[in-house]
């Protein structure tokens, strides 16, 4: 996943280019060009889809460019409205930063550590006095903002739409001003966003700077594009089996598109399971190295034989206890963070006990009658109940 590319690799999957002549005159100078790809911390993990335009970035590195990654701890306390239908929740600068820490021990999985400059827009977002933003809006008009479908959406179906969203495509655009961007990058979704960081720069007497966006990588779900608030992802550090497993349950459709954005290879002439194995064997390869593989692929195997496996980790009863709640049970297991997410595990027939199917979200059982039974949740996570010690 980290050989150099030739410059046309550049535009391999891209979407959209613009403007085509000026990022091909500026690709053939010679010259180093800063390449920005903006990221909220507005969660704590990576998954594939965002790892497709990552692997974008990683191109541009390779052909000797600077990867100016900027992290959006300042407009993280806002929340990018796109793909929203409703105001995103503000996080604690204490939250943004612990997701920040995590994002990019990930983003190094891609990028060059040593060719990428992190720069935080808190850096000048925040000493904006009061003329200065006024100054800022006066880049563009309500008109051109409302463009933006999110938003034209939401005021035609009387949905409120915050002062606060309204300022966001504005202050990632300065970031681009603030960094000197040449290219910026982002997924498809993004294209408002980079459009209008083009528009500030030049408000500002900057030179605009191209665009360049990657196709969204559409979730295991087959639906919706990959995303961790809908649980369709698979992410850069999940455990080998997860990511094995999840691998597996992509459809036989989307491989193609799999392949091409995440393998830079093509579609294997094979029977769709063996595509998937492949697959699945290239990104725990990729993530978790060599050694993992046979392992995740075995755990696979077994689970698909219906067969519990030998290594299931051990979850200690609750001392003193006579009976545990099954919502309990799951959530002491780690298999669910919240009590409604273990309901619906339940409700959806996901839960086994000893190898029998629990269906009542209300059952409550005797501990005593728990040790050594094995509780698994979904097809890949199992847990061995034992007497407390």
């Amino acid at each position: 996943m980290r050989a150099v590319p030739h410059t046309d690799r550049i535009y391999a999957d891209a979407v959209d280019i613009i403007p085509r002549e000026e990022l091909d005159r500026r690709l053939k100078s010679g010259a180093t060009l800063r390449v920005k790809l903006g990221i909220d911390p507005t969660a704590p993990d990576i998954h594939l889809g965002f790892v497709v335009v990552l692997k974008k970035l990683r191109e541009f590195q390779d052909l000797g460019h600077t990867a100016v990654l900027v992290i959006g701890d300042y407009t993280a306390r806002v929340g990018d409205p796109s793909g929203r239908s409703k105001t995103r929740p503000i996080l604690s600068p204490e939250k943004i930063e612990e997701n920040t820490r995590t994002y990019l021990e990930q983003a190094y999985l891609i990028l060059d550590r040593d060719r990428t400059e992190v720069r935080r827009n808190s850096e000048w977002l925040a000493p904006l006095t009061m003329i200065d933003i006024i100054g800022l809006t006066r880049a563009t008009t309500v008109a051109r903002i409302l463009e933006r479908d999110d938003f034209s959406k939401r005021y035609a179906t009387g949905d409120p739409i915050t002062l606060t969203e309204l300022l966001y495509p504005l202050m990632q655009a300065y970031d681009s001003v603030a960094i000197d961007a040449d290219v910026e990058l982002g997924g498809t979704d993004q294209l408002y966003n980079l459009l209008m960081g083009r528009q500030i720069m030049e408000y500002y007497g900057k030179t605009p700077q191209c665009v360049l966006t990657t196709p969204l990588l559409v979730g295991t779900d087959g639906t919706a594009k990959m995303s961790k608030s809908l649980g369709n992802y698979i992410g850069v550090t999940e455990n080998p089996r997860e990511m094995f497993g999840k691998a597996m349950s992509i459809p036989d459709r989307l491989m193609p598109d799999y392949y091409s954005l995440l393998l830079d290879r093509p579609l294997p002439e094979a029977e769709p399971v063996e595509q998937k194995r492949e697959l699945a064997r290239s990104l725990v390869n990729a993530f978790h190295g060599e050694d993992a593989v046979a392992g995740a692929e075995e755990h696979f195997d077994t689970v698909v034989r219906r067969e519990v496996p030998e290594d299931v980790p051990e979850i200690a009863l609750p001392e003193g206890a006579q009976e545990v709640w099954i919502v309990d049970l799951i959530a002491l297991a780690g298999f669910a963070k919240t009590n409604g997410e273990a309901r619906r595990f339940v409700r959806g027939g996901a839960v086994r006990l000893g190898g029998e199917t629990i269906g009542d979200e209300k059952l409550s059982l005797p501990t005593g009658a728990l040790d050594g039974k094995v509780l698994q949740v979904g097809k890949r996570r199992y847990a061995r109940l034992v007497a407390p010690s």
